[in-house]
Protein backbone atom coordinates (compact mmCIF):
# COMPACT_ATOMS: atom_id res chain seq x y z
CA UNK A 1 0.00 0.00 0.00
CA UNK A 2 1.41 3.38 -1.04
CA UNK A 3 1.98 5.98 1.68
CA UNK A 4 3.02 9.61 2.05
CA UNK A 5 6.10 9.84 4.26
CA UNK A 6 7.66 12.91 5.86
CA UNK A 7 11.27 12.62 7.01
CA UNK A 8 11.99 15.85 8.88
CA UNK A 9 14.86 17.39 10.78
CA UNK A 10 16.88 20.51 11.21
CA UNK A 11 19.82 21.54 9.02
CA UNK A 12 22.77 19.21 8.49
CA UNK A 13 21.12 16.04 9.78
CA UNK A 14 21.76 14.02 6.62
CA UNK A 15 18.29 14.18 5.05
CA UNK A 16 19.59 14.38 1.46
CA UNK A 17 22.08 11.60 2.16
CA UNK A 18 19.27 9.39 3.50
CA UNK A 19 17.11 10.22 0.46
CA UNK A 20 19.88 9.32 -1.99
CA UNK A 21 20.63 6.09 -0.12
CA UNK A 22 16.97 5.05 -0.09
CA UNK A 23 16.66 5.76 -3.83
CA UNK A 24 19.86 3.79 -4.48
CA UNK A 25 18.40 0.81 -2.60
CA UNK A 26 15.44 0.71 -5.01
CA UNK A 27 17.66 1.13 -8.07
CA UNK A 28 20.03 -1.58 -6.87
CA UNK A 29 17.07 -3.97 -6.89
CA UNK A 30 16.15 -3.08 -10.47
CA UNK A 31 13.37 -0.59 -9.66
CA UNK A 32 13.00 2.94 -10.96
CA UNK A 33 12.60 5.98 -8.73
CA UNK A 34 11.73 9.59 -9.43
CA UNK A 35 13.64 12.38 -7.64
CA UNK A 36 12.41 15.96 -7.23
CA UNK A 37 13.78 19.08 -5.53
CA UNK A 38 12.97 22.77 -5.27
CA UNK A 39 13.96 24.64 -8.44
CA UNK A 40 15.50 27.64 -6.67
CA UNK A 41 17.74 25.56 -4.37
CA UNK A 42 20.74 25.25 -6.63
CA UNK A 43 23.47 24.67 -4.01
CA UNK A 44 24.32 21.31 -5.64
CA UNK A 45 23.55 22.64 -9.13
CA UNK A 46 20.23 23.16 -10.88
CA UNK A 47 18.27 19.93 -10.99
CA UNK A 48 20.62 18.15 -8.56
CA UNK A 49 20.12 16.70 -5.10
CA UNK A 50 23.44 16.87 -3.28
CA UNK A 51 24.59 15.90 0.18
CA UNK A 52 27.33 17.39 2.33
CA UNK A 53 29.32 14.14 2.06
CA UNK A 54 29.55 14.42 -1.73
CA UNK A 55 26.72 12.19 -2.97
CA UNK A 56 24.46 13.63 -5.67
CA UNK A 57 21.89 12.64 -8.26
CA UNK A 58 19.91 14.43 -10.96
CA UNK A 59 16.34 15.40 -10.12
CA UNK A 60 13.36 17.08 -11.69
CA UNK A 61 12.60 20.43 -10.12
CA UNK A 62 9.40 22.00 -8.86
CA UNK A 63 8.39 25.64 -8.57
CA UNK A 64 5.49 26.93 -6.45
CA UNK A 65 3.27 26.76 -9.56
CA UNK A 66 4.15 23.15 -10.53
CA UNK A 67 1.21 20.76 -10.36
CA UNK A 68 2.88 17.70 -8.86
CA UNK A 69 -0.06 15.36 -9.43
CA UNK A 70 0.03 16.17 -13.15
CA UNK A 71 3.83 15.86 -13.24
CA UNK A 72 3.73 12.43 -11.57
CA UNK A 73 0.86 11.24 -13.79
CA UNK A 74 2.98 12.16 -16.80
CA UNK A 75 6.01 10.42 -15.28
CA UNK A 76 4.01 7.18 -14.92
CA UNK A 77 3.14 7.28 -18.64
CA UNK A 78 6.90 6.97 -19.29
CA UNK A 79 7.24 3.73 -17.35
CA UNK A 80 6.96 2.19 -13.90
CA UNK A 81 8.04 4.06 -10.79
CA UNK A 82 8.58 2.29 -7.47
CA UNK A 83 8.88 5.44 -5.34
CA UNK A 84 8.98 9.24 -5.58
CA UNK A 85 11.53 11.12 -3.46
CA UNK A 86 11.09 14.85 -2.76
CA UNK A 87 14.00 16.81 -1.28
CA UNK A 88 13.61 20.26 0.31
CA UNK A 89 9.95 19.42 1.01
CA UNK A 90 9.56 22.44 3.29
CA UNK A 91 9.37 24.51 0.08
CA UNK A 92 6.25 22.71 -1.15
CA UNK A 93 3.04 24.72 -1.10
CA UNK A 94 0.00 23.47 0.79
CA UNK A 95 -1.65 22.64 -2.57
CA UNK A 96 1.41 20.68 -3.68
CA UNK A 97 1.34 18.51 -0.56
CA UNK A 98 -2.31 17.73 -1.31
CA UNK A 99 -1.28 16.90 -4.90
CA UNK A 100 1.33 14.45 -3.55
CA UNK A 101 -1.34 12.91 -1.29
CA UNK A 102 -3.55 12.46 -4.36
CA UNK A 103 -0.65 10.77 -6.18
CA UNK A 104 -0.35 8.33 -3.27
CA UNK A 105 -4.09 7.66 -3.05
CA UNK A 106 -5.10 7.76 -6.72
CA UNK A 107 -1.94 6.64 -8.55
CA UNK A 108 -0.63 4.21 -5.93
CA UNK A 109 2.76 5.96 -5.80
CA UNK A 110 4.73 5.88 -2.54
CA UNK A 111 6.07 9.41 -1.90
CA UNK A 112 8.92 10.10 0.52
CA UNK A 113 9.41 13.76 1.40
CA UNK A 114 12.53 15.04 3.18
CA UNK A 115 12.72 18.52 4.63
CA UNK A 116 12.99 20.95 7.48
CA UNK A 117 10.23 21.16 10.05
CA UNK A 118 10.81 24.74 11.31
CA UNK A 119 12.62 27.84 10.13
CA UNK A 120 15.21 29.93 12.01
CA UNK A 121 12.43 31.70 13.92
CA UNK A 122 10.99 28.40 15.19
CA UNK A 123 7.98 28.61 12.87
CA UNK A 124 6.67 25.83 10.65
CA UNK A 125 7.20 26.07 6.92
CA UNK A 126 3.85 25.87 5.07
CA UNK A 127 4.89 22.68 3.25
CA UNK A 128 6.08 21.08 6.47
CA UNK A 129 2.90 22.05 8.33
CA UNK A 130 0.78 20.41 5.65
CA UNK A 131 2.98 17.32 5.60
CA UNK A 132 2.65 17.04 9.38
CA UNK A 133 -1.11 17.11 8.88
CA UNK A 134 -1.35 14.70 5.94
CA UNK A 135 1.58 12.26 6.08
CA UNK A 136 0.79 8.61 6.72
CA UNK A 137 4.14 8.19 8.44
CA UNK A 138 6.62 10.67 9.90
CA UNK A 139 10.22 9.98 10.80
CA UNK A 140 12.68 12.30 12.49
CA UNK A 141 16.21 12.38 11.10
CA UNK A 142 18.31 13.28 14.11
CA UNK A 143 21.35 15.48 14.53
CA UNK A 144 22.97 16.97 17.60
CA UNK A 145 23.60 20.37 19.14
CA UNK A 146 27.12 21.38 20.20
CA UNK A 147 26.11 20.37 23.75
CA UNK A 148 25.31 16.80 22.70
CA UNK A 149 21.53 17.09 23.01
CA UNK A 150 19.21 16.42 20.07
CA UNK A 151 19.07 19.47 17.78
CA UNK A 152 15.51 20.45 16.88
CA UNK A 153 15.98 24.12 15.97
CA UNK A 154 18.21 26.17 13.69
CA UNK A 155 19.56 29.71 13.81
CA UNK A 156 20.44 31.85 10.83
CA UNK A 157 23.68 33.78 11.25
CA UNK A 158 24.62 37.11 9.78
CA UNK A 159 28.00 37.65 8.07
CA UNK A 160 29.58 38.39 11.46
CA UNK A 161 28.19 35.18 13.03
CA UNK A 162 25.51 36.84 15.16
CA UNK A 163 22.09 35.13 15.19
CA UNK A 164 19.41 36.85 13.11
CA UNK A 165 15.92 37.21 14.52
CA UNK A 166 14.17 38.66 11.47
CA UNK A 167 14.21 38.16 7.72
CA UNK A 168 12.59 36.20 4.94
CA UNK A 169 11.59 32.68 5.86
CA UNK A 170 13.47 31.29 2.85
CA UNK A 171 17.15 31.98 2.35
CA UNK A 172 19.27 29.28 0.75
CA UNK A 173 22.45 28.53 2.64
CA UNK A 174 24.55 25.90 4.33
CA UNK A 175 26.96 25.69 7.25
CA UNK A 176 28.07 29.27 6.67
CA UNK A 177 24.52 30.50 7.30
CA UNK A 178 22.75 28.01 9.57
CA UNK A 179 23.60 26.25 12.83
CA UNK A 180 21.49 23.45 14.33
CA UNK A 181 20.85 23.70 18.07
CA UNK A 182 18.76 22.13 20.83
CA UNK A 183 15.81 24.27 21.92
CA UNK A 184 17.64 25.49 25.03
CA UNK A 185 20.63 26.83 23.09
CA UNK A 186 18.37 28.20 20.34
CA UNK A 187 16.53 30.17 23.04
CA UNK A 188 19.88 31.49 24.33
CA UNK A 189 20.92 32.50 20.82
CA UNK A 190 17.57 34.24 20.26
CA UNK A 191 17.86 36.16 23.56
CA UNK A 192 15.04 34.26 25.29
CA UNK A 193 17.26 32.63 27.95
CA UNK A 194 20.35 33.62 29.87
CA UNK A 195 23.38 31.36 29.35
CA UNK A 196 24.44 29.20 32.32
Amino acid sequence: MAKLYFHYSTMNAGKSTALLQASHNYIERGMQTHLMTARFDNRAGTGQIGSRIGLSAPADTFAPTTNLFDALSLRLKGGPCACVFVDEAQFLTEDQVWQLARAVDDLGLPVMCYGLRVDFRGQLFPGSATLLALADEMREVRTICHCGRKATMVIRQGPDGTPLRDGDQVQIGGNETYVSLCRRHWREAMGDRQPD
